[in-house]
């Protein structure tokens, strides 16, 4: 008999650990390293991918050097740079600098590559945490209204808006505001970096996609929320229809927008090249284009990987996210 009592006692203590907060951050963390490897494969994957296909844009000693070149001037060039070397040992040597970060030294520049990029990712990261926040800014408020104002003229206004900025080149829009705001309204900059005024125009071309993505996204979430038996029963409760959307509605509904904005967020950064064209905004973006014009090897390597590991980071946060959010998720890991 008192065997069977205390059985019930040793259950319930090594169930209770379970529900600590060290538990709780080890079943979140838990898939973080079952991913690194994917992760890094992933990565390996680009690097060589985008070694190969980037020699296939023809030989940069063409570029570096006049027309009138000898052969034996190009032949000196092409050994400095190490462009004499066989194709696997030059991937060789790009694999083992990698782990150390080490992208060789720009051709165009002769700096080393994580030197270059050091440089422009000041520019670019301001740029998409600029995009960011009008994407937020916008993007919730209205796909909240439009949920909320379902088959009204404010829910088509936001329907219209997002197919019309899903479906417009940023650089089209970009352009456009250049002629609205500084051409016509010399109310901003046309180019240019360093100031506020600087960043609005590029800000908000860049996030025009993302806004409609987002907005359409979080209105079809909270639509299917706001018809279940919890939302249901909060408002027979008395709560409002604002309480019951923002407190009971945007937590369900978060978990789709969560991984939206988490790829949104990557896309900001790659999408920054045209953006930052059309502005004159040194950063990364603007730093490709010119690499792959002068053929500058090294640099697109660089270039390219930073954006794959950006892509690939945001994306294991984005996933850890979701243990957070919803209970459901991290126990059925």
């Amino acid at each position: 008999m008192s065997e069977s009592l205390t059985l019930p006692a040793k259950s319930a203590k090594s169930a209770g650990p379970a529900g600590t907060p060290g538990s709780r951050v080890v079943a979140v963390l838990r898939p973080a390293a079952a991913r690194l490897g994917t992760a890094v494969l992933v990565l390996l994957c680009t690097a060589t991918v985008v070694f190969f296909l980037v020699r296939l844009s023809g030989d940069p000693v063409k570029v570096m050097l006049p027309p009138d070149a000898s052969a034996q001037q190009e032949s000196v060039l092409r050994h400095s740079l190490g462009l004499d070397k066989s194709l696997f040992s030059q991937y060789l040597d790009y694999l083992w600098g990698l782990p150390r970060f080490d992208f060789g030294d720009s051709l165009f520049y002769n700096q080393p590559v994580r030197q270059v990029l050091a440089d422009r990712i000041p520019a670019t990261l301001l740029l998409a945490a600029g995009a960011f926040v009008v994407t937020l800014l916008i993007a919730l408020p209205a796909g909240t209204i439009a949920a909320m104002r379902r088959g009204k003229p404010a829910d088509r206004g936001v329907i219209t808006a997002v197919l019309v900025g899903q479906s417009t080149p940023p650089f089209w829009i970009g352009i456009l505001l250049i002629l609205v705001f500084a051409v016509g309204l010399h109310a901003l900059p046309a180019s240019g970096y360093g100031t506020f005024a600087h960043l609005v125009l590029p800000s908000v071309t860049l996030s025009v996609y993302s806004v409609a993505v987002v907005a359409r996204l979080l209105r079809s979430s909270l639509i299917d929320v706001l018809g279940s038996d919890h939302i249901r029963t909060a408002r027979a409760r008395g709560l409002g229809p604002v309480r019951t959307v923002l407190r009971h509605g945007m937590r369900n509904a978060s978990l789709p927008v969560v991984t939206v904005v988490g790829l949104e967020v990557g896309s900001l950064l790659g999408g920054a090249i045209l953006t930052e064209q059309v502005f004159s905004w040194p950063g990364v973006g603007q730093l490709t284009v010119q690499a792959i014009a002068n053929r500058d090897f090294p640099l697109v390597q660089g270039t390219v990987l930073l954006f794959a590991a950006t892509f690939v980071v945001v994306n294991l946060l984005v996933d850890l996210s979701y243990g957070l959010l919803d209970p459901r998720v991290r126990n059925s890991r």
